[in-house]
């Protein structure tokens, strides 16, 4: 919707093909005449419409996007080409060429407007948005209107940084929506915001700091750079926003750092903890030690190429019990588990061996493999074990399905002895390979298979959530021995103070092998779940946090996700799926800057203080003065009256929430606090990778709190890539800015400036539903389209320059090729409402291109020329 569209009319809803036929057979709506009382032309009767008084039809906003028409400047004034044969001819055919100058120009009835070719967007798109901004044009069309509400919830961008295509695309698709419904007449309430708390603020803040001014930053320093860095960021981004052409309450917007919202931000945590969806526990997270937190699933992501050190173990068995006639007696003490894993620096936290009840196990006997056959297995990439070299006679259990498998891993001949289900294999008893507890057998879920490994599972419920699970059903103890650097603590015993993810990882491996407890070493190649901030691999550690129990709502929110109009429609199934199958929440978060959970802790018993009483007085406290309070107000004057004797027996939490609790609580802290809005809002639209992030977190706060999705439609789109399909990287050299794009690179004949016009165009003509591409040839390529478009409305708009309604006549009488274009225009109107109300943009791109090119510039402006200038 490029941005001289925005100077038409309002209207409350495009022409349709009905209307035109009662607009034309009335007296009130005309067509251009073919005759005129003041000139010897015959105008063409569809060259434009007209329509007076409050028609619902503008010509600029049905031309939504780019055509391919080919109209110059040569098309509006000709000029002969004279052959001078020295000077003297030429002096005198310039001097007849002066005397016959507009001689016969009177004839000619010519177009003339004022309407440029050249666009000069770098310097008249501002000229207009600054019109906008001076008149609250927005506003007013708004006021103005008398339909409906329509409301498009913003999504929060991180205040971080600079904008990226990522950005551009999000807002000039809402931005076009909110457009085409105020033409429609509705009350379009578009707020937007920005999220303001978290660790990609709080480490932009830490990077600009040296070693001395980084040991000197107490909570509260820290806590007022990040807010003035976030809302410097937040003013450089509203302006580039803006630049786009996007209209919205710009004087208004919704801030996470406003003491309004981190209000209500707390209230809705009150809610949920008061109906018993939060609660504190120690269990296993992803915890990111380059960044010393714990991360919720929609802060990570998993990059290709990972390789882990992989191990095969084994863990010797001290006692079987018989089992349904099973006895393993006979092969002790020389019968072990082989269990696989890729976390080696878990071994120390080791709690049990897990199997499936269902699977079945053989008992193995080891023969010891030819030595071409070792040689071979050392020279590829895996590397064999000092498990064999002392052991006469081995057996191992691993699942029956896999020995064949195993066999040619290993290079061994693997003679099956005995087989047995897994559920016979339960309460056996092993020696821990490092501390020599002994540990029991247990039964796992489904999560244990025949894909890989041995079918047998190491255990350790401080460093995994199936395994965790599985220990709270035995009642297991948790060990997790790492601190929040990722080392391990003196629990580990010999590996204190050894970083888990390097050297601590090799010593763990180094020992098993010294102590004959490894068959096979080799590297793994696998997903494996980095921070996505700083781009290093995180760990799972069981700390303790506070959850917010999805188990507790999980059916309802399935439910409000059923409710829900989904575009695509396959969003539905993507958010589903990722709702059944999540895990409880983790919301507290280690770090200083973001609302505070509004806990006090008992300094003896360390018991969490947290109820209706606490949560109202520390909500009352933020709306007025903000979270910094929780930092510098004392401990009594935190507690309300009833608690403030006690005051000495309490200390404040140092845990902030979840940034995605920030901005899911966006419904509460702007649709339900705002007058002019309203929850659940039509329309919720951002990138596919939201169904993890906000509008997962949206939906569970609200349904958890109301009962109910904040939305009634959702749209998603796909990322922004290089024109060859290739993820835009700084490294790669083929990120697109979209600053760039619009002002032009330093280089202007290199990356010359198209303006904000071309590239929301470029936006229009893409399926937002998949990835888009965008690069120097497509942006060449709207470039021309736009030209084009320019060029076809300054055809249209220089033949106006006489006209007079008084002019018009019947449509009846017009000729037939007239009534066909108009008939077209019907159709075109038609199919662009349509367009708009599925929102596939790309196709009223299609429709308008196919207009322009085939109906009017290749048949119907080249026929109607001669009547135009002659006539």
């Amino acid at each position: 919707m490029p941005l001289f569209k925005s100077l038409a009319s309002n209207s409350s809803s495009l022409f349709s093909p009905r209307d035109a036929r009662m607009a034309i057979q009335a007296s009130s709506y005309k067509v251009l005449s073919q005759r005129t009382a003041s000139s010897f032309r015959s105008m063409n009767s569809v060259s434009l419409l007209y329509l007076r008084g409050s028609s619902s039809v503008h010509v600029p906003s049905l031309l939504k996007t780019a055509t391919y028409s080919s109209y110059s400047s040569d098309n509006y004034s000709s000029s002969s080409k004279r052959r001078s044969r020295g000077p003297v001819m030429a002096a005198k055919k310039a001097s007849e060429a002066k005397q016959e100058d507009g001689r016969y120009k009177h004839t000619v009835d010519l177009p003339k407007t004022a309407f440029g070719m050249r666009a000069n967007s770098t310097s008249r798109e501002p000229e207009i948005q600054k019109l906008w901004d001076d008149n609250q044009v927005f506003k007013r069309v708004v006021d103005r209107n008398n339909g409906g509400n329509f409301i498009l919830h913003d999504g929060p961008p991180y205040a971080n940084g600079d904008l990226h295509m990522g950005h551009a695309l999000n807002k000039i698709l809402k931005d076009i929506i909110n457009r085409y419904k105020l033409l429609q007449n509705y009350k379009v309430h578009y707020v937007p915001g920005w999220d303001c708390h978290g660790l990609p603020i709080e480490l932009k803040v830490l990077q600009s700091l040296d070693q001395d001014a980084r040991r000197e930053l107490t909570p509260l320093k820290l806590r007022a750079k990040a807010a003035k860095f976030a809302k410097a960021t937040v003013k450089n981004q509203m302006a580039s926003f803006k630049r786009y052409g996007v209209w919205g309450d710009w004087n208004n917007p919704y801030l996470t750092l406003d003491p309004e919202y981190e209000a209500s931000q707390i209230e809705v945590f009150g809610q949920m903890a008061l109906q018993g969806y939060i609660y504190r526990g120690r269990k296993p997270v992803h915890w990111s030690p380059s960044s010393r937190t714990a991360l919720a699933e929609a802060e990570l992501e998993y990059p290709e190429g990972h390789i882990s050190k992989s191990i095969y173990a084994i863990l010797r068995l001290v006692s079987a019990p018989a089992t349904s006639g099973t006895s393993l007696e006979d092969f002790l003490p020389d019968l072990c588990l082989a269990i696989w894993t890729t976390t080696p620096w878990t071994i120390p936290a080791n709690a049990a061996v897990a199997v499936n009840a269902k699977l079945q196990y053989s008992v193995v006997e080891v023969h010891s493999p030819l030595e071409d056959v070792s040689k071979s297995k050392q020279n590829e990439k895996g590397r064999l074990g000092s498990a064999l070299k002392e052991q006469k006679n081995l057996f191992l259990v691993v699942a029956s399905d896999l020995v064949p498998t195993l066999e040619a891993k290993w290079g061994l001949k693997l003679v099956i002895k005995k087989t047995l289900l897994g559920s016979d294999l339960e309460n056996c008893r092993y020696i821990h390979p490092i501390d020599k507890r002994e540990c029991p057998v247990v039964i796992g879920g489904d999560y244990i298979t025949t894909e890989s490994g041995t079918g047998l599972v190491h255990t350790a419920p401080g460093h995994g959530q199936e395994d965790y699970v599985t220990g709270m059903k035995y009642g297991l103890p948790i060990l997790s021995p790492v601190d929040d650097d990722g080392k391990f603590t003196e629990e580990a015993g010999q590996f204190s103070g050894l970083d888990v993810l390097g050297d601590g990882n090799a010593a763990v491996v180094r020992f098993l092998d010294e102590n004959l407890s490894i068959i096979m070493e080799e590297p793994y190649k696998h997903k494996y779940p980095y921070d996505w901030r700083t781009k290093k691999p995180t760990i799972f550690r069981a700390t303790e946090q506070w959850f917010a129990s999805v188990e507790g709502f999980r059916q309802v929110a399935m439910t409000a996700i059923d409710q829900v109009t989904w575009i695509p429609a396959q969003a539905e199934n993507r958010i589903s799926a990722m709702t059944s199958s999540r895990s409880d929440w983790c919301i507290s978060r280690q770090r200083t800057w973001g609302v505070p959970i509004p806990v006090f802790y008992h300094v003896q018993s360390k018991e969490p203080l947290m109820n209706k009483e606490t949560i109202d007085h520390i909500k009352s406290i933020v709306s007025q003065k903000g979270s910094d309070a929780w930092w510098y107000m004392t401990v009594e004057e935190l507690l309300p009256d009833q608690y403030r004797n006690k005051a000495s027996d309490y200390e404040k939490g140092t845990d902030t929430m979840d940034v995605w609790f920030d901005s899911g609580s966006s419904w509460a802290a702007v649709l339900e606090s705002r007058n002019e809005l309203s929850c659940p809002a039509d329309l919720y639209l951002e990138g596919t990778d939201q169904h993890r992030g906000w509008f997962q977190s949206s939906l569970l706060t609200s349904v958890a709190t109301k009962g109910r999705a904040p939305y009634s439609s959702v749209i998603t789109h796909g990322f922004v890539l290089d024109e060859k399909g290739f993820k835009m990287s700084k490294s790669l050299g083929n990120v697109v800015d979209p600053r760039t794009v619009i002002e032009g690179g330093k280089n202007l004949k290199e990356a010359p400036g198209y303006g904000a016009d071309v590239l929301r165009l470029w936006v229009s003509s893409v399926d937002y539903t998949g990835d888009a591409m965008i690069g120097a040839q497509v942006l060449r390529q709207m470039s021309d389209i736009y030209r084009k478009l320019r060029g076809t409305l300054r055809y249209l708009l220089a033949n106006l320059h006489d006209w007079k309604a008084d002019n018009a006549v019947p449509y009846c009488d017009l000729p037939m090729i007239d009534r066909h274009a108009l008939f077209q225009l019907e159709n075109v109107v038609k199919n662009i409402r349509e367009s708009y109300e599925s929102y596939q943009f790309f196709k009223i791109f299609q429709i308008i291109q196919r207009f322009a090119i085939v109906d009017l510039s290749n048949f119907y402006f080249d026929v109607a020329k001669d009547r135009l200038y002659v006539g």
